[in-house]
């Protein structure tokens, strides 16, 4: 069914290009979250949680667990990004596509790459412990597309 600009809801707005200025006031106002803060945050989570393990357990392994569980989110994470910061994907559109999901595969066969290198090569490793270090350090996606600061609108004179 084909739908003609006649043919819409009278309730409907009509869609509306923004200026040039417009544009860039939004994208003041609304700042991107840069790939590398994340990854950053994800390390700093996964150092933290791991350092957390060793002084409430005082186990070895629980902490080098949850560590490898952390590694395993912020190493493919940090491929990722470096692959869809590169000058390939910001050829076109197609190419942003295209190198989204390249990525985000290697980004999986990492991540379950190291989880098995985990298991055959930590000696003791907490498979439980080594989940909670990969959840934490997954979630800061979340916390931080939440917690990212507002820049202050620009006054102009």
């Amino acid at each position: 069914m084909h739908v003609h600009a006649d043919d819409q809801d009278p309730d409907e707005e009509a869609f509306v290009a923004m200026t040039a200025g417009q544009a860039q006031k939004f994208r003041q106002e609304n700042p991107s979250l840069s790939p590398w803060s994340v990854v950053v945050g994800q390390f700093l989570v996964g150092v933290t949680a791991a350092c957390l393990a060793w002084l409430l357990t005082q186990q070895r392994e629980i902490a080098v667990s949850v560590a490898c569980g952390a590694l395993a989110v912020t190493l493919p994470a940090a491929v990722f990004a470096r692959g869809l910061m590169g000058r390939f994907a910001s050829l076109s559109i197609a190419n942003a596509l295209t190198s989204f999901f390249l990525w985000e595969l290697v980004k999986v066969v990492m991540t379950v790459t190291i989880m098995l290198m985990a298991h055959r090569g930590v000696s003791g490793l907490n498979w439980p412990a080594m989940l909670v270090g990969l959840v934490l350090t997954m979630k800061v996606y979340w916390f931080a597309s939440l917690f990212r600061g507002k820049r202050k609108p620009v006054v102009s004179n």
